[in-house]
């Protein structure tokens, strides 16, 4: 792929993960993994992005949290090498599940939090009280259903292909 091609995906995929609360870096770091061929050392990444060694480091480190990218060594030199999960269902299954903890759970508790202290507070139901018992179930039945999901990345893509009226295609 050229250069110029690359870096409008990593561009954009840095964009789109700025909106969805991803560290504008963390996010084009990992553009530019998924759209090269072989893998990069730290300092061909910090400069192929302009950013620093530093930032480049905790991006690199948080990536690798996520299981969406691995440290490799490469034969004949001593700096550390970075590739990207090469399949992108399974990246998206990890991501998938991370942002469900760091962000769904922690919401989903403090609903239940503030519902308890509603209940407490307010013995004779209110209109406040009603709309966190909604809110309530409704995190509740989406939390079942990622858990679900989360339980198996076999099945869970059979689902989604199923969902997508996608079935019999490849489901590898």
């Amino acid at each position: 792929m050229d250069r110029k091609t690359i870096d409008t995906f990593v561009e954009s995929w840095g964009t789109m993960g700025m909106l969805w609360g991803v560290n504008r870096s963390i996010a084009r770091i990992h553009a530019l993994l998924v759209a090269t061929e072989g893998p990069l050392s730290l300092d061909e990444i910090a400069s192929r992005l302009d950013i620093s060694r530093g930032n480049t480091s905790m991006s690199l480190r948080e990536l690798r949290n996520w299981g969406v990218i691995r440290r490799i060594n490469v034969s004949g030199d001593r700096r550390d090498f970075y590739e990207s999960e090469p399949d992108v269902w399974r990246m998206f299954f990890l991501i998938f599940g991370e942002r469900k903890r760091r962000e769904f759970d922690p919401a989903l508790r403090a609903v239940r939090k503030a519902l308890r202290a509603a209940e407490a507070s307010d013995r004779g139901g209110g209109t406040a009280r009603d709309r966190l018992e909604q809110m309530e179930d409704l995190l509740s039945t989406m939390d079942r259903v990622m858990n679900r999901f989360l339980a198996s990345e076999k099945t869970s893509r059979a689902t989604l292909r199923f969902l997508s009226g996608t079935v019999g295609e490849d489901t590898t």
